[in-house]
């Protein structure tokens, strides 16, 4: 398998808060700047900047408290944390953003990604086959009957009302037991030039994989998605961009193969592994079927798969989860088990990812703007980014780990990183970890990495 590594110098500096400023400041350079006259007096890193600000901190009034601070004291948490030098007004940042392609942005998580590579990080998300899981969902981030763009995905009810939507497909590092997810480039759903149809999630995720796989597969790539994605067009484009998949398969949804496997059930020519496991309160009993080269689908010209269930009951017989999958890896006796644990860690991307985004502190289906072209998407990239930051972070940094944990829930941190902003001027955000660490009664260990707070 081909990795590639960066520099460990690169590496270290991507991953710390100042790092991750200063690459979104260097990629916010390259916005465009629709402005014709000389009255420029932001900088288009201002308008970036300002706003993943807020998503940052999850904090609307951040940019209004520290332009009053910049009146009291001279100088301003935005402009020492964020290295925005001049605030913008809200309708000027969004008029700014609004007429640039989200993904202009992306760079930001490749670059992510290889600090992750280059500090050995990424191995935490390797599946039992060896390979990066990456998890694939679609989740939407705008929802309305009036508020709408050029960009809206647009659907007619009966009684002819217009409903507007945003969505888009996340693309997440997952591993079984792993606490993290590690955000990639998500694709959005949105109107395609040329095409007549509604976008779709299949659709956005197989534009994904022709623009990110060929960087991608040569760390290795496991695809994991739900039923959705288990189609013989799907796992054909999966194989042709040199990835392997590993897919929720419903029997609802794929009569033929269920046929082929009912068959073998019945005349007991199915491979089975029986495991028992004590969890603390009952015995549970895991039953493992699996069988390879299945047909996905009728027709001579339907695709081999390897097929695999898990049925846990209790002791008295009662279903306790159950559940299939198809894979085009080999599926033995001695690795079901690890494939099925693969498989489930779909799940991940949507509650530790799709579902923080939404409930849990970054309030991603909250209407920050819509703009007329692309404001909204520009929006919801921005907040992917700031939870990604502050998930390296809670990777990388010992003293923001502490920090969260003697906090408990994510939205009080939200909290206290607020009003420690309202009313306090930081010079750096070592200096505002530092402080937290300091009135939390915390130490670092004698081992903390240079990058964190220290006790002096």
């Amino acid at each position: 398998m081909k990795i590639r590594r960066e520099p460990q110098s690169r590496s270290k500096s991507i991953l710390t808060f100042d790092g991750m400023v200063s690459t979104i400041r260097r990629i916010a350079g390259k916005f465009k700047d629709k402005r014709t006259g000389d009255n420029k007096q932001y900088g288009m890193e201002d308008f970036v900047l300002s706003a993943f600000s807020i998503f940052y901190l999850q904090c609307p009034s951040f940019l209004s408290y520290q332009q009053t601070m910049e009146t009291d004291q001279g100088n301003n948490n935005a402009r020492t944390l964020f290295r925005v030098e001049k605030i913008p007004t809200d309708n000027q940042t969004r008029s700014m953003l609004d007429e640039e392609n989200p993904e202009i942005l992306f760079p930001m998580f490749n670059e992510i990604f290889d600090g992750l590579e280059g500090a050995n990080l990424l191995n935490d998300f390797r599946g039992s086959c060896g390979d990066l899981l990456v998890a694939f969902d679609g989740v939407e981030h705008h929802n309305s009957d009036k508020v709408s763009c050029v960009q809206c995905k647009t659907r007619r009810h009966k009684n002819g009302k217009i409903n507007y939507s945003h969505g888009m497909v996340t693309a997440v590092l997952v591993k079984p037991a792993c606490p993290y997810v590690i955000d990639l480039p998500p694709e959005f759903i949105i109107p395609q030039d040329g095409h007549d149809k509604q976008d779709c999630e299949n659709a956005a995720f197989k534009r994904w994989l022709q623009k990110h796989a060929e960087r991608y597969h040569s760390y290795g790539i496991t695809v994991l998605g739900d039923d959705l994605y288990s189609r013989q067009p799907i796992c054909e484009d999966v194989l042709a961009a040199n990835c392997h998949f590993i897919f929720t398969c419903k029997p609802e949804s794929h009569k033929t193969l269920y046929e082929f496997v009912d068959g073998l059930k019945k005349t007991e020519l199915i491979d089975v592994l029986k495991l028992e496991r004590w969890t603390g309160k009952q015995k549970e009993i895991d039953h493992y079927y699996y069988v390879n080269d299945v047909p996905l689908r009728d027709g001579e010209d339907a695709l081999k798969v390897n097929w695999c269930e898990l049925i846990t009951t209790n002791e008295s017989g009662k279903i306790l989860f159950h559940n299939a999958y198809v894979t085009d890896h080999k599926i033995y006796r001695n690795n079901v088990e690890n494939i099925v644990k693969d498989g489930r860690a779909r799940w991940k991307t949507e509650n530790e990812n799709n579902n923080t985004l939404k409930n849990h502190g970054y309030n991603l289906e909250h209407n920050f703007g819509h703009g007329k072209n692309n404001l909204c998407n520009v929006l919801a990239t921005l907040n992917l980014l700031a939870f990604l930051c502050h998930t390296v972070l809670a990777m990388t940094s010992e003293a923001y780990q502490k920090i969260r944990t003697k906090l408990g829930a994510r939205k009080k941190f939200f909290e206290h990183i607020r009003t420690l902003t309202h009313y306090i001027l930081f010079p750096n955000w070592d200096a505002l970890m530092k402080f937290m660490m300091d009135k939390l009664k915390l130490k670092l260990s004698p081992e903390a990495s240079q990058g964190d707070v220290n006790s002096s």
